[in-house]
């Protein structure tokens, strides 16, 4: 069957959307999300045999059913991982990360026995960063944005919100131009990713930073620096994931 699959922007929306802090539903969200691999169906009117054949997790099963979500379990959370593009969650790993390497800001389930939207988020969160950055500096940036990992009210912005900006940033680099040809390491590196050079990244920044406005000047700008290093470790996602995919491939077509 046909995997469903979410964007790093879709699904950031829907977790606000679970919040309530957005005006879109959580079951339009996925309606789109789906409609937009399946445009030639739904214009045929064959749209019902193409959700037939779609693998739906049983976590969005509740949403379809108009069932209140308000916390996930660790399964729930790595099957939505699995559905977002060059993710690798696990449960074994969230487990680690959980009662070891991010106990301090993970903790227990804050919904129940099921884990919150915001600590969702901090799981994609930790799943993006780890391909540029160790545990210790995610930790040492989580400080940054969340000062006490026991309080919530003293966060410079929410879980779900920091997921949901730097989704953005990295949706506006898959639209530009330029990276989407095969261009040089070297120019993506140096030209795409300075942000002081990129008007297009620095404008999407300060559309965030400036909705900040309870903040100080330096703690805004610890925001937009850590929007920047999770865009960019996203991108480094990409590419293990493409460096994965020909060693696949160079293995597999070795007859």
């Amino acid at each position: 069957m046909e995997s469903f699959a979410l964007t790093r922007a879709e699904m950031s929306s829907l977790l606000l959307s679970l919040t309530g802090l957005s005006d879109r539903k959580p079951l339009n969200i996925l309606q789109e999300a789906w409609t937009k691999f399946h445009l030639d169906e739904v214009q045929k009117g064959t749209s019902l045999t193409a959700f037939l054949s779609t693998d739906i997790p049983p976590i969005f099963q509740k949403i379809i059913k108009g069932h209140d979500v308000k916390g996930f379990s660790l399964g729930e959370i790595a099957s939505l991982g699995h559905l977002i593009e060059y993710s690798t969650l696990t449960v074994t790993t969230m487990q680690n990360w959980v009662k070891r390497d991010f106990k301090e800001y993970l903790g227990s389930p804050r919904e129940g026995k099921k884990y919150s939207v915001n600590q969702a988020a901090l799981l994609f969160m930790i799943d993006d960063l780890k391909s540029a950055l160790n545990f210790e500096s995610i930790r040492q940036l989580f400080r940054l944005m969340f000062l006490k990992p026991d309080r919530d009210d003293d966060d410079l912005i929410e879980p779900a919100k920091l997921y949901y900006a730097y989704a953005g940033l990295f949706e506006e680099i898959k639209s530009n131009p330029t990276i989407q040809t095969q261009c040089k390491v070297d120019q993506l590196l140096h030209k795409e990713f300075s942000w002081k050079e990129d008007s297009l990244l620095r404008s999407s920044t300060d559309r965030v930073i400036n909705r900040l406005t309870h903040l100080t000047r330096s703690q805004r700008e610890s925001v937009r620096n850590i929007l920047l290093i999770a865009t960019i470790a996203v991108q480094t996602c990409y590419f293990q994931s493409l460096a994965r995919q020909y060693f696949n491939a160079a293995l597999f077509l070795d007859f």
